[in-house]
């Protein structure tokens, strides 16, 4: 009886799993692999929902302090979160390189990725209890990287009402380039393309009826030059566009919506941000 009982669990927890991951382009021609997982808001639901982009250089992605933890913190504020699982290059091709032959994932794969992962969420806004205009992106890194061009470069239809870009990578630009994320998304052979590069220095391109962004950095980053949220917030100021823009002094990068990671200060971004987010659709 133990052992049927046990076997019962991992069958309904196994089941569990497979329930809670979402391919977004299944049943799409050309059908690629590509999970989100969601976090549904019950209690004290706002019927806002984020898709989740964590970081990783476009190469990796960091799942937890930027993917999972950031959905149980939106779901535990009644906003749904949706963490996708967006193609990278991944770590085999930062080691071998093998992109100077081969294809494999590069721009716009990624963006591809979040438009369908917008398109999925919208499709079910009834059924997850949302509404269609509080649906937004937030990205950690080059996560923030790609949510900030999905403000730029995706029609209108496609955009997220909002972005909250965190430690973003902007420009492929030197002097601020962060090289690394530069070569992951556009490819080994294509990393100095140089209408790439413009088409993917953010700061270069945003609309004039660019939607709200949400801007978050600390001048202490090890690891993407402070000066590329800068160039982002000297462009939306440019343009009058709507949008906040918090510098810390200390917090480096990577600490996501982490509890313990990051700085004292740079941990308040949290709570700023829902607050922006709730005043935006002036939910309380």
């Amino acid at each position: 009886m133990r052992k049927f009982l046990i076997i019962a669990f991992l069958l309904i927890f196994s089941q569990t799993l497979t329930f809670s991951q979402i391919n977004i382009w299944e049943g799409v021609k050309g059908n690629k692999s590509v999970e989100m997982t969601p976090y549904l808001a019950d209690a004290n639901n706002t019927h806002i929902a984020v898709v989740v982009c964590p970081g990783g250089s476009y190469f990796w992605h960091d799942m937890n302090a930027e993917g999972h933890e950031v959905g149980r913190w939106l779901q535990a504020n009644g906003i749904s979160a949706f963490v996708l699982r967006y193609r990278t290059a991944y770590v085999p091709a930062f080691v071998a390189w093998h992109r100077m032959v081969f294809r494999g994932n590069r721009y716009p794969d990624p963006q591809d990725d979040l438009r369908q992962a917008l398109t999925v969420v919208r499709q079910n806004a009834e059924q997850w209890n949302m509404d269609l205009d509080k649906i937004g992106a937030m990205g950690f890194s080059a996560g923030g990287h790609l949510v900030m061009s999905a403000l730029e470069l995706f029609d209108d239809k496609d955009k997220p009402a909002f972005a909250v870009p965190v430690y973003p990578v902007v420009t492929m630009k030197k002097p601020y380039v962060h090289k690394r994320s530069r070569r992951g998304l556009l490819g080994d052979s294509r990393r100095h393309n140089k209408k790439l590069i413009d088409i993917l220095s953010l700061e270069d391109h945003v609309p004039d009826n660019c939607r709200p962004v949400f801007l978050v950095n600390c001048i202490d980053d090890p690891i993407v030059d402070y000066h590329n949220s800068v160039l982002l917030d000297s462009a939306l100021t440019a343009k009058n566009i709507n949008h906040t823009y918090l510098q810390f002094q200390t917090g480096g990068h990577g600490f996501g919506a982490s509890e313990n990671k990051g700085s004292p200060e740079a941990r308040t971004w949290k709570q700023q941000c829902l607050n922006w987010i709730f005043n935006l659709f002036n939910n309380q």
